[in-house]
């Protein structure tokens, strides 16, 4: 797989992360540092706060108490249009039901990021065709979402998350909603394409053998981190 380099921005770092929903923590004063380039899986049971550290660490929510920054980028201290800018052009996302728009074809959604960063129509299908081809979608795009399983949108979603060349590649549950066969080769190209692009993959999942695919996972239960391993090669 032979993916055009991003350019990097530096480490992902969280300090001291507090986030609250009444009196539960959500986050209980979590730190981590993502090193540019690196896969990380981020595991636990439901209602752990992996979910809410990924939205944390993307900009999407604000802790009560903490830092995220990019490099020297200080996410948590910009305003609400700053982080969605910042996500526009510097973070790609990944969900558990692709989220495709289920009007636009395959190549239509791969080149909507693109023209939300202000690329002209045509120059984002083209380069949206591209990420296609280079991924082996050729086949798909001119399918719509109704038109594709389970697998081939999560794949879709893959290139429509790189598409834009982001430093951080954000993945909510990729493979939950796919079976045990389909999940591992979505996996295999969500890992693949991320670390032939220079990429910093987040992952969040509560399956061991998705986490398997990163390079690094920690382990949260009660907003608090309790284990943090390198996964062999």
């Amino acid at each position: 797989m032979n993916l055009p380099s991003i350019q990097r921005h530096g480490d992902l770092r969280a300090l001291e992360l507090t986030k609250t929903y009444g009196p539960v923590f959500a986050l209980d004063h979590v730190s981590l540092t993502v090193p540019s380039g690196q896969s990380l899986a981020i595991m636990g049971p439901s209602g752990s706060g992996k979910s809410t550290l990924l939205h944390c660490l993307a900009g999407i929510l604000v802790p009560e108490h903490g830092e995220v920054s990019l490099g020297d980028i200080p996410i948590t201290l910009q305003p609400d249009a700053a982080r969605s800018a910042l996500r526009r052009h510097h973070f790609g996302f990944v969900f558990q039901d692709g989220q495709l728009l289920p009007e636009l074809s395959a190549r239509e959604n791969v080149a909507l990021p693109l023209m939300l960063n202000g690329v002209r129509r045509d120059q984002a299908l083209v380069q949206a065709d591209d990420m296609l081809a280079r991924l082996g979608l050729h086949a798909e795009a001119a399918r719509r979402p109704g038109e594709m399983s389970g697998g081939q949108a999560q794949r879709i979603a893959i290139a429509r998350a790189l598409v834009h060349s982001p430093s951080v590649v954000f993945a909510d549950e990729p493979t939950g909603a796919l079976d045990q066969a389909t999940g591992r080769d979505v996996m295999r190209v969500l890992t693949g394409a991320t670390r032939s692009c220079g990429a910093t993959l987040v992952l969040v999942t509560h399956d061991s053998l998705v986490a398997q695919g990163c390079s690094r996972t920690v382990e949260l239960f009660d907003g608090r981190l309790h284990a943090d391993r390198m996964v062999a090669a």
